[in-house]
């Protein structure tokens, strides 16, 4: 699992049948040293799918790959990221 700032939504004016309603989410994933140092985001942007209402700003875990489709077991549906967490603090130091 990673960790991503929310920088904005997506919308679609198509959509998998599957994933009709869904709700998409761009984010930023983060380095331990952006985490560490409270910076914005310093990865690649991504497309999320994200349930839980994740709002501009907000830092998401979210998985990828295989992991990411898990929660829709047994149907087979087309996500590549899925954000499974909001987090509200994060404590980290880098050693």
């Amino acid at each position: 699992m990673r960790v991503a700032e929310v920088i904005g939504t997506v919308t679609l004016s198509r959509v998998h049948p599957l994933l009709v309603g869904a709700r998409w989410i761009v984010g930023v994933p983060c380095s331990a040293k952006a985490l560490a140092d409270d910076n914005k985001g310093d990865g690649e942007d991504l497309v999320i799918y994200d349930s839980l209402g994740a709002g501009l700003g907000s830092k998401v875990g979210f998985s990828e790959g295989g992991e990411a489709a898990a929660p829709f077991h047994p149907k087979k549906v087309p996500v590549d990221a899925y954000a499974a967490l909001l987090i509200d603090r994060l404590d980290i130091s880098l050693s």
